[in-house]
């Protein structure tokens, strides 16, 4: 019974490290701030109406604005995502840098699904990883003053808007650090999320995205799938749970924590961003992955997940391959942990980011003289 119960508290932790829920913000947290855009229009023509980006921001911009990094969110996350990288002594240290964390179209904080009064629910139109990027660029430019920062940051859809990010913007930027990313989504991610949007929409609960409240017995098992599940290894679970039946009550653990993390309805937009996502689609690439990656003229750091069955690490190594000037690191190669190597949890995957990332920033930094 007590093992029972030390498993279900670890996974627990496990889950919050990895999932916050998107409206947790501790009492010493920076506070929420919005950026209005007005009506803004995408890359497809379409406009998200009265358009607002949420962001917090960690530190002091410097007289030159010389010191901003950007951070950029995770699929159904928010700018607490990389916490475990912000802090004295961390790589993101806030004496050092400006830290803008920003929220992501449909994460229930930016412009959503789930608060649009303009285009509720389902009536929001579809957006892809270019337009998230095009108001964290417009956020940065038109609210800041800052037409480059030191880095672009995020882990997941993070990475994989970092990596957009040094395609779509090689001039405002000196460096991109993709944790466990990817340059184009493969069929057996899209496979992942596809699943899990037929979890929730073929749900009576759902009613076709108008359901007055969360559709919880839906949520419950895209809890399960996602953040019990695929987000970790076979080699993971084993070593976690010696008796795989306690891999039951760790998952109701993981379902109790997850299900009301993210609207329904957000969770299903953001996915379809994820899904179309193609550095080569780029305008002025004309679908040529390769040459976008080519392309690319930041500093690059990859750090990619051993065995990750969300985001196969085969498609991270691969894109670092034609990025002209990168450092690939493998999270946790000894022990793969999959896709939530890139969320903190332990203190080796922890002490290892937080080390290669200061030491990469401290060489785009020149040791911090760029940035006086």
């Amino acid at each position: 019974m007590l093992k029972r119960l030390q498993t279900a508290l670890a996974a627990a932790l496990t889950l919050l490290a990895l999932c916050a829920p998107v409206h947790a913000h501790g009492p010493n947290a920076p506070a929420h701030q919005l950026h209005q855009l007005g009506d803004f229009k995408l890359e497809s023509g379409e406009v998200i109406k009265d358009f607002a980006i949420s962001y917090v921001t960690h530190g002091t911009l410097n007289a030159n604005k010389s010191n901003a990094v950007l951070m950029v969110t995770a699929l159904g996350g928010n700018h607490h995502r990389i916490d475990y990288l912000i802090g004295s002594g961390r790589a993101l240290d806030p004496a050092k840098y400006f830290i803008i964390a920003t929220d992501a179209i449909a994460n229930g904080l930016t412009t959503s699904p789930s608060n649009s009064k303009a285009q509720p629910r389902m009536q929001f139109p579809r957006f892809n990883m270019r337009d998230m990027v095009s108001s964290q660029q417009r956020l940065l430019t038109e609210h800041f003053g800052i037409n480059r920062v030191v880095t672009v940051i995020g882990a997941s859809m993070g990475g994989m808007q970092g990596l957009q990010w040094a395609v779509s913007h090689p001039a405002m930027m000196d460096s991109v650090v993709a944790i466990i990313p990817l340059g184009r989504t493969p069929a057996w991610s899209t496979g992942v999320t596809e699943m899990l949007r037929q979890t929730i929409m073929t749900d009576p609960e759902w009613k076709g995205g108008n359901y007055a409240s969360q559709p919880e017995r839906a949520m419950r098992l895209w809890g399960g799938w996602l953040s019990g599940t695929i987000v970790r290894t076979p080699q993971y679970q084993e070593a976690a749970f010696p008796n795989n039946m306690d891999v039951v009550p760790y998952l109701k653990t993981v379902q109790e924590a997850s299900w009301k993390r993210i609207d329904a309805n957000d969770w299903i937009y953001q996915s379809w961003a994820y899904d179309a996502h193609n550095v080569g689609t780029t305008p002025g690439f004309n679908g040529d992955y390769h040459k976008a990656l080519k392309s690319i003229k930041a500093k690059t750091l990859i750090m990619a997940g051993t065995g990750d069955l969300l985001n196969p690490e085969a498609d991270a190594k691969e894109a670092a391959t034609y990025i002209p000037d990168v450092r690939y690191v493998a999270i946790n190669d000894g022990r793969p942990m999959g896709h939530i190597s890139g969320a903190g949890i332990t203190a080796r995957e922890n002490e290892l980011q937080n080390a290669e990332i200061a030491r990469f920033l401290d060489i785009v930094t020149d040791r911090g003289r760029k940035i006086q």
